[in-house]
């Protein structure tokens, strides 16, 4: 079965072909960041009137690179949500009507799932069960996962997602967009002794997340220096204030993935998300896998962020699983909002 994904739920357009037999065969993406740069993030009406210029373009590329011709597709996977909702549109729109000009089946996948899922296009997957880091924009979660649609939060954030303090603490240090790449080069050259801040909810019992604070200490930081504008400290001082950022949130997520493979027994760890990208992140999760004696799994680098390889294999489980998961019913909805513990179990 060759099945085709759809990604359109923010500022990525991604598609690609995976067959049930032979994996990944070809992927085709294309970034906005340029374009939201000057706005510092997102604009949606913006995002989404990019991803109808792209949409076409792109599908032409994955077909070409896989050798093969529109009619080879056997099922046609989108993201449903969550996401933007004009961007969900977008992507919704062009594989329905694809479906309904080819007499192709098509089936609406939860954009985290995807997420969720990459780690296992790898050249060495995880088995099931594992526990699972998600750190995907708005997005901070601890799941057990047993098997395809088979998810049990363990643990959230309850306020700031990671990928979100990330982002708002960059732009407090007067960084471009997207701010949690730049922060974290940035703290690449701080002193790790130079800012001591707050772990929130480190040592608490739960696996729940909070990062609003942390977006707090860091504006108190900038406010209280000497200099007063952040503009006129020095670059040596806003890596240092960088430094203990990424060092506070890094020890945060690594201590509630510790605690959650202590706590379920589980020896497989995977890594899925923007943030899963991050590098002080992946070593400091090594170095505890070293420790205590677990093995952590992350997606290709390519896959961190969204992806139409992920879209993809994920209608691709499903339907592998059940079938009669795709429809050939064109209409067509989506969810802007769509936590994944209301997915459907297969």
């Amino acid at each position: 079965m060759i099945v085709l994904g759809v990604e359109s739920s923010c500022d990525e357009t991604g598609l690609a072909l995976y067959d049930t037999q032979h994996g990944l065969l070809s992927h085709a993406l294309h970034s906005q960041v340029a374009m939201h740069e000057e706005y510092g993030g997102v604009v949606p009406e913006l995002a989404s009137r990019d991803h109808i210029r792209r949409a076409i373009p792109l599908l032409t590329q994955t077909l070409e690179q896989a050798g093969k011709t529109p009619d080879d597709i056997d099922a046609i996977a989108y993201t449903q949500g969550p996401g933007l909702a004009g961007a969900l549109l977008v992507g919704a729109s062009v594989a329905c009507s694809l479906g309904l000009s080819l007499d192709k089946p098509v089936l609406g996948v939860h954009h985290l799932e995807g997420h969720l899922l990459s780690p296992l296009l790898a050249s060495q997957p995880p088995a099931f069960p594992f526990i699972a880091l998600l750190v995907s924009g708005g997005h901070t979660q601890l799941m057990r996962v047993d098997g395809v649609g088979q998810y049990t939060l363990l643990g959230e954030t309850l306020d700031d997602a990671a990928g979100e303090a990330f982002d708002k603490s960059a732009k407090l240090l007067g960084l471009g967009y997207p701010g949690g790449p730049a922060i974290s080069r940035l703290a690449e050259f701080g002193d790790p002794a130079a800012y001591q801040l707050p772990r929130p909810m480190k040592h608490t019992k739960d696996f729940n997340f909070s990062f609003s604070g942390l977006k707090t200490a860091v504006l108190t930081v900038v406010k209280n220096h000497e200099e007063k504008v952040i503009a006129n400290i020095c670059e040596q001082d806003k890596a240092n204030i960088a430094r203990g950022f990424v060092d506070a949130i890094v020890d945060v997520l690594t201590a509630k993935c510790v605690s959650a493979i202590k706590h379920t027994g589980l020896k497989r760890l995977v890594i899925a998300g923007g943030v899963g990208a991050n590098l002080q992140l992946r070593a400091s999760l090594n170095a505890a896998a070293a420790t205590k004696r677990f093995k952590v799994y992350y997606p290709e680098l390519e896959f961190c962020t969204d992806n139409g390889a992920m879209i993809a294999f994920a209608g691709a489980m499903r339907l592998m699983i059940n079938p009669d998961a795709a429809k050939k019913d064109y209409s067509f909805n989506v969810r802007p909002r769509w936590p994944l513990d209301e997915l459907k179990v297969i």
